[in-house]
């Protein structure tokens, strides 16, 4: 019996978001849309820099919003990463729970809980300041069994591989979930950890990967190739399913030999924060809930676009059921 459609292993981040000017990135000498990792000091003067501007704060980090959107459509999912002994980890612990994710940790003493500062600018673009705290000590010895057996799928974020602990984490994840039959979804996270380890993303790609998550750039990044359709059937070689997102040009989906189309959705850009967790926690609720994989694509290209035309990464406006079963009705 399973208990939850997907199990998450990810960074335990407290997103901080804020609208900003231009200028705000120039005084603080920041690359646009960009994720960049901070250390304490830095981020606190990113932090300073925005105080007195609204903020709106939520439990995040890639795979966690990707459980979030998930739980958001009635999916059924835990999520697994480390928190500190503060305020700001209680906080994450409150909100995961109050959105029924089943989540256990014990909170790491004397590190500060992970936040991620995100500055979106008019261009709807956001900048994003991660200080990996507590996230940061997440090892293999955190890693059991329990709820990776009982579910249909674990979700992996690749941010997780550059740190020793936490790659060791990922790998013992996967390694649980193969043991038991449970399928393994792994997302690229960012063309830069691409660029930085590509031979190991094939590694597993062609190994532990049931379902690969990419976006055009990470995928022309793996392959080499700058046709996004012939890089998705490149990967598709090697893993048997793929997803690879294209913006406002929608998606294509690569499952038993064949390609699936999947048109965007268009929309006025607020705030891409989250877009593409949002699309992998739709396709997830969709596959694991009995649509079919054209079906699943159709409803998280939806997803991807209702978050970007608002702010922050969670829905507000959430869809409806009807909605949710209309997607699943859509012609094979």
């Amino acid at each position: 019996m399973t208990k939850y459609d997907v199990f998450a292993l990810g960074n335990a981040l407290v997103d901080i978001q804020a609208r900003v000017g231009d200028a705000v990135l120039s005084e603080l000498e920041l690359d646009k849309g960009v994720m960049t990792l901070v250390d304490d000091d830095r981020q606190a003067a990113v932090l300073k820099a925005v105080d007195g501007t609204p903020l709106n704060r939520c439990a995040g980090g890639s795979a966690a919003n990707t459980v979030v959107a998930l739980a958001d459509f009635g999916g059924s999912a835990a999520f697994l990463g480390k928190i500190g002994q503060d305020e700001i980890g209680d906080f994450f612990l409150d909100d995961m729970r109050k959105l029924g994710i089943g989540i256990d940790v014990e909170p790491t003493e004397g590190v500060r809980t992970g936040t991620c500062a995100i500055l979106i600018t008019e261009d709807a673009q956001r900048t994003m300041l991660t200080n990996l705290g507590a996230s940061a000590t997440l090892s293999d010895q955190d890693v059991t069994d329990d709820m990776i057996r009982q579910s249909k799928y674990v979700y992996v974020e690749g941010y997780l591989l550059p740190g020793d602990g936490t790659k060791q984490a990922a790998y013992r994840t996967m390694e649980l979930a193969k043991q038991h039959g449970v399928k393994v979804a792994f997302t690229a996270s960012d063309p830069f950890l691409v660029n930085m380890i590509r031979d190991e993303i094939w590694d597993l790609i062609t190994g532990p990967v049931d379902l690969f998550f990419c976006n055009e750039e990470e995928a022309k990044s793996l392959t080499g190739e700058e046709d996004p359709i012939v890089a998705a059937g490149k990967i598709h070689e090697h893993c048997e399913n793929v997803a690879l997102t294209l913006g406002p040009k929608g998606s294509i989906i690569m499952h038993g030999g064949e390609a699936f189309p999947i048109e965007g959705v268009v929309v006025d850009a607020v705030d891409t924060t989250g877009a593409g967790d949002m699309y992998a926690g739709a396709m997830l609720y969709g596959i694991t809930s009995g649509m079919n994989w054209r079906q699943a694509g159709h409803l998280a290209s939806h997803a991807a676009a209702r978050i970007v035309s608002q702010m922050g990464a969670r829905l507000g406006q959430k869809f409806t059921a009807e909605e949710i079963e209309s997607f699943g009705k859509l012609p094979v």
